[in-house]
């Protein structure tokens, strides 16, 4: 028996590192809740998934290149072992480490089909592999999960390799829909939004690197109470002033006010810049700056940020209509070499 699976990637609108954030309120309830809101992409993972006696694993890349096949046994401490050490299908042995562990299942063969999702960009390429492993192995061994099962299990297994993300990453299990996000220590609620008219996005991929793991750790060094005014404007962005930023930001999304949401972004990239990328070297983003800065974004989009866990992978852009943002992506991809993907949010699919 095979099925065929589809997982896309993730866009955090709004609230970036609030998520781990919030969580730390189990320990720590003075620390403010976390709220993000998020988009899925059009991109994502598409696999064909078998029953195995081991754990395998193989993928085509964005490039047309191949990773793959990884074979490992279907044994929770071999998988654990790989995870560990942090190859590139580390998280998906994560995964598989955790399901097996806590339901004895066989294995799984996986098989990514088609992959446009691109990686180490901010859009959450490891949390698609990561949901789309949990979800083969609840179809293929009929463990009734639910898609908030998927969300944990594949956080379990990112961090059996030693990452610090938090839970919106997974929330790519909902699929391309527009979800409101509450992290309050251990709990999260995922309340799903109606659009209110269509948003024209584009994604730039700035096509530089950065270190996500080094941002993690810089920024989980400020909670819950470092010292100093660094740590305290950290914790301030990510909690009270996010706060507020998402809540403007689901008004404009559920309104379908395209210029508001643009200029809510545009405030959360200057809170983040003053409050949070001193934290960290690699939030400097020169290239994603230059991008934000460049005259024609300032012509035909409202306003934009970064993606993710910021840093130079992504940048989003909220287009002043279609017509714009063809005309941005045309002229940023000539100007600036970059890569572009466009995302309407609320059209029909």
């Amino acid at each position: 028996m095979s099925e065929e699976l589809f997982v896309p990637g993730r866009l955090c609108l709004l609230g970036e590192h609030a998520d781990w954030a919030g969580a730390r309120r189990a320990a720590r309830p003075e620390i403010a809740p976390g709220y993000c809101l998020v988009a899925g992409t059009d991109q994502g993972l598409r696999a064909e998934v078998s029953r195995s006696d081991g754990v395998e694993i193989e993928t085509i890349l964005p490039d047309g290149g191949a990773r793959g096949p990884e074979r490992m046994m279907a044994r929770e401490d071999a998988l654990g072992a790989v995870a560990a050490a942090g190859g590139f299908f580390s998280y998906a042995a994560g995964v598989a480490a955790e399901i097996v562990g806590r339901y004895g299942t066989g294995g799984a063969r996986i098989r990514i089909v088609r992959n446009d999702l691109p990686v180490g960009k901010g859009l959450s390429s490891s949390a698609a592999i990561s949901v789309l492993v949990a979800r083969a192995f609840g179809r293929l061994y009929d463990l009734g999960l639910s898609l908030a099962d998927e969300m944990r299990l594949a956080y379990a297994g990112e961090r059996r390799t030693g990452s610090q993300c938090g839970l919106m990453d997974q929330v790519c299990a909902y699929g391309r829909r527009v979800t409101f996000l509450t992290f309050d220590g251990p709990d999260f609620d995922v309340e799903p939004l109606a659009v209110g008219g269509p948003l024209h996005l584009l994604v730039v991929d700035l096509r530089r690197g950065k270190d996500t793991r080094r941002i993690l750790a810089d920024l989980n060094a400020c909670f819950p109470d470092a010292p100093g005014a660094l740590a305290a404007g950290v914790r301030e962005a990510l909690g009270p002033r996010n706060a507020a930023l998402v809540a403007e930001a689901r008004r404009a999304v559920t309104t379908g006010d395209a210029r508001a949401l643009g200029e809510v972004m545009t405030h959360a990239q200057a809170t983040f810049d003053t409050l949070v990328a001193p934290a960290c070297t690699e939030l400097a983003a020169p290239r994603l700056h230059e991008v934000l800065a460049h005259p024609e974004v300032r012509q035909l989009a409202w306003g934009g940020k970064g993606v993710g866990s910021q840093g130079d992978g992504c940048a989003q852009l909220v287009a002043r209509g279609p017509a714009e943002r063809d005309a941005l992506a045309t002229r940023l991809t000539r100007e600036l070499d970059v890569g572009t993907l466009p995302l309407t949010l609320g059209a029909a699919r």
